[in-house]
């Protein structure tokens, strides 16, 4: 399957130009996005078959029940599979359920893919924080700090203990003045881990990376078990939002500097590939991170890549995400639907510009991880 991207960028200088069918795939709600993808899925003739993994005690906005739904395209014996995951911070899978549902809407009317070649859509993989617009999930765990051993001792982030007190302030002026007395001592980069590296102590806190497997963590593992992914070679896009210039599709490279990996995803997806062992990324080193279990399980079968969308500065991301927590700490529910609505508006800018960049830089990246395994 060829995508036209050279078409699309034709178009960009007119939002008109897609602000019909193709920008109908960026979804208003949880509900919206969840539907839109298994309608079209049913239609597609690469569809073979479907994991629904429901959320045990969770409930949507509207008590709804939540889930997580794993979409097969293509061949069951494919030995290479596209895998494109949305909602690992939760109110991100608008974004990363665009990009879903784009390229399944194009697989419904292309109805071919490469040859030895499926496709894998997690869909909401974090679906409690994807419904209540949050980035955690509803024991309050950073999904994407939640990938390490619980049979270890958990990691330490000394800068967050230091920056805890300025973490619950909520007097803006204060709080700006902690961060940026922190900042000019440690360094940017430093003030950056100790906010969001990940954290193991406070569970009220962001980005806390829990103490024991997480809804999504299982996921992974029982879509890896059930799909035999260790098998077969491996294109693995997870798709975020929030970090970056506005409107930029940064994609990030977090495998280890000399391995395989590394060189296969700079090799697939170019010379704009970042790498934040490198400082060259919006991103910086994190702890527990999704990506980590999948290098596990690659070794030398494919490669990993975070596809994240830019929107406002980080000092905002910080911001928001805190207020958000304070909100949901404080229990108040005026307080926690006005955090919901910044969080959407932060993570999930409605301008159609930004929205057309998404595509672009979507269909340029699920046709690279394509070519990549194809021709690799």
């Amino acid at each position: 399957m060829q995508i036209d991207v050279m078409t699309l960028n034709n178009r960009m200088n007119n939002p008109v130009a897609l602000a019909g069918e193709e920008l109908a795939v960026f979804p208003s709600s949880y509900g919206d996005a969840r539907k839109q993808l298994l309608t079209l899925s049913q239609r597609c003739g690469l569809f073979d078959s479907m994991l629904s993994l429901p959320l045990e005690g969770g409930r949507g906005t509207e008590d709804e029940c939540l889930s997580t739904e794993v979409i097969w395209l293509g061949p069951k014996t494919a030995s290479r599979v596209v895998v494109l995951i949305s909602a690992t911070h939760g109110v991100e899978g608008f974004v990363g359920t665009a990009v879903q549902t784009d390229l399944l809407a194009r697989l419904v009317k292309a109805c071919q893919l490469p040859q030895d070649m499926a496709v894998l859509l997690v869909f909401a993989l974090n679906p409690y924080g994807f419904a209540h617009c949050r980035r955690c999930d509803e024991a309050g765990i950073d999904l994407n700090r939640n990938f390490v051993d619980f049979e270890q001792p958990l990691p330490e982030n000394t800068g967050y203990e230091k920056l805890r007190e300025a973490i619950y302030c909520e007097d803006a002026e204060q709080l700006h003045r902690l961060f940026e007395a922190f900042r000019q001592q440690q360094g940017q980069c430093a003030f950056e881990i100790a906010v969001s590296g990940g954290q193991y102590v406070d569970p009220h806190g962001p980005f806390y990376g829990g103490v024991a497997p997480a809804h999504g963590h299982r996921v992974i593992e029982q879509l890896i078990e059930h799909y035999q992914l260790a098998q077969r070679r491996l294109a693995v896009v997870d798709v975020h939002s929030g970090l970056g210039p506005y409107g930029y599709g940064e994609v990030i490279n977090d495998h280890p500097l000399q391995s395989r990996g590394f060189k296969v995803a700079n090799r697939w997806y170019g010379a704009s590939v970042a790498a934040p062992a490198l400082g060259t990324s919006s991103s910086v080193s994190k702890l527990g991170l999704l990506d980590y279990h999948w290098h596990t399980l690659m070794q030398d079968h494919g490669c990993f890549v975070t596809l994240e969308f830019g929107t406002y500065p980080t000092q905002d991301l910080f911001d928001v995400v805190l207020d958000d927590h304070r909100a949901w700490k404080s229990g108040d529910q005026q307080s926690i639907k006005k955090s919901a609505d910044a969080m959407k508006n932060h993570f999930y800018p409605q301008d159609v510009y930004w929205r057309e960049l998404v595509l672009v830089k979507g269909r340029q990246v699920v046709q690279q991880a394509m070519d990549g395994l194809q021709h690799d």
